[in-house]
């Protein structure tokens, strides 16, 4: 009967892709669909490659903590540093600073879902991405290059097939968005287990020097701050 469920577990998640492509990115949406793939075999291969990565292991069985932002006191922080960033962006954003979906952590599954949901945003900053849909290709490839993480996997996937089949002519820039967040994945160390809240005063700089960022999307047209075109 486990056939069954597999069965309809993609039916569900089908129906959770087109919510969230009408409602054009929906968090709620999104977080439906990143809750569908709890239980499910390629969640347990994600935790296996979360756990085989330097630090990962360790992480998981200290349930570190899921992030909890001040923005208060991270919008303080010198300019360019990682939590003023972050706090600028999230600001911009209009954001709720606790939008989180609350979920336990007592599980594996449940831990790493959390982890990865509220540092999201993280990865924007360090990574250059923005948050128009490219973008958002882009940094949701990292995370489903490095560990596999299925609802990235999926949405990913489904941001392709959606723009060929329906928006070829945004098809060059998602391609190069999701390129670019492949490669940045292979070169960098993993985000997923990077200890965000130890360096907020820390220059983003710094932290894709540690990371080994090398080529962040910042100036690209999908990047946080786009180059602006010559006159």
């Amino acid at each position: 009967m486990a056939r069954f469920g597999e069965l309809l577990r993609a039916a569900n998640n089908l129906k959770l892709l087109a919510a969230i492509g009408r409602s054009g990115g929906d968090l709620g949406s999104v977080a439906d669909l990143v809750d569908n793939m709890l239980d499910t075999p390629q969640m347990e291969a994600c935790i296996g490659r979360f756990r085989s990565v330097p630090g990962g292991a360790a992480m998981m069985d200290a349930r570190y903590p899921p992030l909890q932002p001040d923005l208060d006191r991270l919008i303080q922080l010198p300019e360019g540093s990682l939590g003023r960033s972050y706090a600028q962006l999230i600001r911009q954003l209009d954001y709720d600073p606790e939008f989180f979906r609350p979920r336990p952590t007592g599980t594996q599954a449940h831990w790493l879902t959390q982890r990865i949901a509220t540092t999201h945003d993280i990865h924007h900053v360090v990574s250059g991405f923005g948050t128009v849909s490219e973008g958002e290709s882009g940094v949701l490839a990292i995370t489903a290059c490095q560990i596999g993480f299925p609802a990235y996997v999926l949405l990913t996937t489904a941001g392709q097939l959606a723009t060929f089949r329906f928006q070829t002519e945004r098809l060059p820039r998602l391609s190069a968005a999701v390129a670019h967040g492949m490669a940045m994945a292979r070169q960098a160390s993993c985000l997923a287990v990077a200890h965000w809240e130890e360096g907020w005063h820390s220059p983003v700089a710094d932290w894709r020097e540690e990371l080994g960022i090398l080529e962040p999307a910042d100036g690209e047209p999908y990047g946080l701050t786009p180059a602006v075109p010559a006159a």
